[in-house]
C-alpha cells in the first residue's frame, strides 16, 4: 500500500502562500445585487463548519450548488475548503463565513476538479484570498474546464454565472506541503494526498484536533461516486488509509456529513461494482448489456444511481477489457 502522504499546515508560508494572502490587495466586491445566500453553516466540531450543497445535478433551481463546501476557523484566520460553482456562489460562501467569524480568510484550498467546487474562486481572489490546488488537479482543470464552464452557462443561465471565469490557482503543489498553522490560521491542519486515486490531484483536509475530515472527491455520501477520472486500485488504498485515521466526522464532497461509515459504504460500492463488472466480462457479456446487468440493489436509492452508476459500469468494463487486450 502506498504510504499516506500528508501536510501539517506548515511550510506553505515559506512557499509564499501566507505572503500572498497578506500582500494581495483587498479588492472591492463588484457592485451588484447580493447573491442568493448559501446554506447556513453547520458547526460539526469546534471551529469546523460545513456548508451543504443540494445534491442532484446542476440546474436552474439549485443554481448548480450541488457540492459541499466548508471552512475551519483558527485563532488568527480561516481556511476555506472549496469555492463553489460560480462567482455568485463564491460570494455567498464568503458571506456564510462572515456570518460566523470576522477572522480573515487566509487561503482557499480546492480539493478536486469538479465544476461545483471550482468556479467560485473569482469571488475569493477579488478579496485577496489566494487559491491553492494540487498540481495534477490544476492541470486537469486547465485541460477541460473551459468546456465545463460553457456547459454551466447553458444549464444555469448567464445571470447565475455572472462574473464566473476560468482561473489559474495562485499556488500549486505536488507532494504534500506543510502550512504553518500558527502563522496562517493559528490551528494545525493536514492536507492528505494519496496520489492519483479518485481523481488526479484529489486531496482531503484533516483537522487532527477536531478529528474532522473534508474528503473532497474521495468520498460521497448517499450518492454514487463517479469513477470517470479514477485509478480504482489506488482509490481503494486511499480509502483504507482514511479508515486508519482517528476521524470522528466527515464532510463528503456530496451528501450529508457522517462518521467513517461513509468510507465503508464507498468501499462496498466500488467493490461490488468491480466484482460484478469483472464477472460480466468473464461471462462474455457485450458492453451494450453491461449497464442493465450491473444492478446493485443496496445502492439503488443513492443519488445518481440511474445515471452515474450505469456510466460507471460501462467505464469499468472498458477498462478491464483493455487490460485483457494488452496482456
Amino acid at each position: 500500500m502506498q504510504a499516506r502522504r500528508r501536510t501539517t499546515i506548515r511550510g506553505l508560508a515559506a512557499a509564499g502562500v501566507l505572503a500572498a494572502a497578506v500582500a494581495l490587495p483587498a479588492l472591492a466586491v463588484r457592485a451588484a445585487e447580493p447573491p442568493a445566500p448559501a446554506a447556513a453553516p453547520i458547526e460539526l466540531a469546534s471551529g469546523v463548519y460545513m456548508v451543504a450543497g443540494t445534491g442532484g445535478e446542476p440546474d436552474a433551481s439549485n443554481l448548480g450548488r450541488i457540492g459541499n463546501a466548508g471552512f475551519i476557523v483558527g485563532r488568527s484566520g480561516v481556511l476555506a475548503i472549496d469555492t463553489g460553482t460560480s462567482y455568485l456562489h463564491g460570494r455567498a460562501l464568503l458571506a456564510a463565513i462572515r456570518s460566523v467569524t470576522e477572522q480573515p480568510v487566509r487561503l482557499a484550498v480546492i480539493t478536486h476538479t469538479r465544476q461545483e467546487f471550482l468556479f467560485g474562486a473569482a469571488a475569493y481572489r477579488e478579496q485577496g484570498i489566494p487559491i491553492a490546488m494540487q498540481k495534477a488537479a490544476a492541470t486537469l482543470m486547465a485541460s477541460r474546464c473551459d468546456t465545463c464552464l460553457q456547459t454551466l452557462r447553458k444549464t444555469l443561465g448567464d445571470d447565475a454565472m455572472r462574473g464566473t471565469a476560468m482561473f489559474t490557482p495562485d499556488r500549486t503543489f505536488t507532494d504534500p506541503l506543510e502550512i504553518d498553522a500558527a502563522a496562517l490560521i493559528g490551528r494545525p491542519i493536514q492536507l492528505l494526498y494519496f496520489g492519483h486515486s479518485s481523481g488526479p490531484g484529489d486531496i482531503a483536509v484533516y483537522d487532527p484536533r477536531a478529528r474532522a475530515l473534508f474528503a473532497g472527491g474521495l468520498l460521497d455520501a448517499q450518492r454514487i461516486p463517479d469513477v470517470i477520472d479514477s485509478d480504482l486500485l489506488r482509490w481503494g488504498e486511499a480509502l483504507r488509509s482514511l479508515q486508519a485515521l482517528p476521524v470522528e466526522v466527515i464532510v463528503p464532497g456530496h451528501g450529508p456529513s457522517g462518521s467513517k461509515r461513509i468510507v465503508t459504504q464507498v468501499e462496498r460500492y466500488l467493490n461490488q461494482l468491480t466484482t460484478r463488472v469483472r464477472a460480466l466480462l468473464v461471462a462474455g457479456a457485450p458492453l451494450s448489456e453491461v449497464p442493465d446487468s450491473t444492478a446493485l440493489p443496496e445502492f439503488a436509492t443513492w443519488d445518481q444511481y440511474d445515471t452515474v452508476h450505469r456510466r460507471n459500469a460501462a467505464l469499468v468494463y472498458l477498462r478491464y477489457e483493455r487490460e485483457q487486450l494488452v496482456k
